[in-house]
């Protein structure tokens, strides 16, 4: 899955962090352009302001109207951006700039003398501009004193307009930025996390039987994990080995005692039957444990590093062949629907070990047929499927109080057939080493269903 990717995830929290930092890195430019700009129109309507005082002269009815010649000639033409108007705070209107006939720009009412205001207002068009009054008390030649305000306006349309601009290739920049980074991350990533990669593949070809250890010339951060590795595989292997070749040479060593005791217990110098009966029977269950101990020694201990994937078909055929040539007499039919790509991560001999088993049981207490099947298993949260194997017979079947009885080691419903009944138990023991389980019930033959379910890894 995407999010179980390593690459993937430093990919995602770096860009989550690359997107927040970035996030906060264009709103603090936007905050610093917008007020630098804003303070850029301030200082320009300071100056404006200024140089509407210095021009302004009086004139007859104690009027100030300031003179043209030193004015900015965007006071002149009508709705040019700058506009001006000098007032008096009972409201007459001493001077209005040209620019401003027809705007209906409402400037500040009050204005104390000494005092300056800003503020923002939209004029009738819809536009909007930034107004400075200054208030100033100015005394006439005639003696007369009068608080007058000055009033100057700048549009901020050209202010809005260079804030999109900049704007856009504010978050331009940033996303080509971004992405750019991205994908340079995700190119590093790739380069850094290659020799887990190769771990991975060389993981999953033990696993395959390909390769019996991982390599080498690991970076120094992994050296210790793949020799560890390795270390513990050929620990794996070499107790393995020694835990098959112990358990079949301790089996082996007391099948010759037995013998010669199961002989000397047929001599004719034995006549007590009581004593000899018991004695054949210890022999029988000495006999019994050895055997069972010899095929856990021929099975491998579930699954290891190192097992390939085997083909259930591979396995089901021999056998089925197998089993009619033995109970040729009984004239046995085998219906097999064994899907020829379904495998499993198993050991051979296991499976061999069990598949053998059932159809054993199944020919042995079958009457006429025997159906043997196969199907894929879906594990939650492994990379492989499990296997589903039944198989079935048309013989007196097992009843429900004795299903898990005869799961045990050494148990046979039947006593006059052959056999130590340890079939069943070692497909058990089999079945557990693969996370697995037996599952027995009725057949819709007639006779008994075994179910073997295993999971793997």
């Amino acid at each position: 899955m995407f999010n179980n990717s390593l690459s993937n995830r430093l990919l995602i929290t770096v860009s989550l962090l690359l997107v927040l930092f970035f996030g906060i890195t264009i709103v603090v430019l936007d905050s610093v352009f917008r007020n630098s700009s804003e303070q850029a129109i301030r200082d320009r309507l300071d100056i404006q302001s200024l140089v509407l005082m210095a021009a302004a002269e009086e004139q007859f009815g104690n009027r100030l109207v300031p003179s043209s010649e030193l004015l900015d000639t965007r006071y002149l033409g009508p709705n040019s951006g700058l506009y001006g108007q000098i007032w008096t705070t009972s409201g007459d209107v001493l001077w209005t700039s040209r620019s401003l006939l027809g705007a209906g720009l409402p400037f500040i009412g009050q204005v104390a003398p000494g005092k300056r205001e800003f503020g923002q207002r939209v004029m009738s068009n819809g536009a909007r501009v930034l107004t400075l009054s200054v208030g100033l008390s100015w005394e006439f030649i005639d003696g007369q004193s009068q608080d007058i305000v000055y009033s100057v306006a700048e549009s901020m349309e050209q202010y809005y307009a260079q804030l999109r601009e900049f704007r856009v290739r504010l978050f331009g920049g940033f996303a080509i930025m971004s992405l750019l980074l991205i994908v340079a991350l995700a190119v590093l990533f790739r380069n850094v996390l290659k020799p887990l990669r190769r771990v991975e593949r060389e993981i999953e070809a033990i696993e395959a039987g390909r390769l019996a250890e991982l390599g080498s010339s690991y970076p120094r951060e992994l050296v210790g994990v793949t020799e560890n590795m390795n270390m513990l595989l050929r620990s794996e292997r070499d107790r393995m080995t020694r835990y098959r070749n112990t358990l079949g040479n301790l089996a082996h060593s007391l099948k010759t005692p037995l013998a010669v005791i199961r002989n000397q217990l047929s001599a004719p110098e034995l006549r007590d039957i009581a004593v000899v009966s018991q004695l054949h029977e210890q022999v029988g269950r000495m006999d019994d444990i050895v055997r069972y101990q010899l095929k856990r020694a021929a099975a491998s201990a579930g699954m290891t590093l190192g097992t390939a994937p085997v083909l259930l078909r591979e396995v089901v055929e021999p056998l089925k062949a197998a089993m009619q040539k033995v109970y040729f007499d009984r004239r046995m039919t085998c219906d097999l629907e064994v899907p020829a790509e379904i495998a499993f991560l198993a050991d051979k001999g296991d499976l061999m070990e069990m598949i053998g088993n059932l159809l054993d049981n199944a020919f042995k207490y079958g009457h006429e047929q025997v159906k043997l099947s196969v199907a894929a298993l879906h594990v939650p949260g492994s990379r492989r499927e499990g296997v589903v194997i039944t198989v079935e017979d048309d013989g007196p079947g097992i009843s429900s109080d004795k299903r898990a009885h005869v799961l045990e080691r050494g148990t046979r419903l039947d006593e006059r057939a052959s056999g130590q009944g340890i079939g069943l138990s070692v497909v058990r023991e089999l079945a557990e080493l693969y996370r697995g389980s037996v599952e027995i019930s009725a057949s819709a033959l007639g006779g008994a269903r075994i179910t073997v379910r295993l999971l793997g890894a």
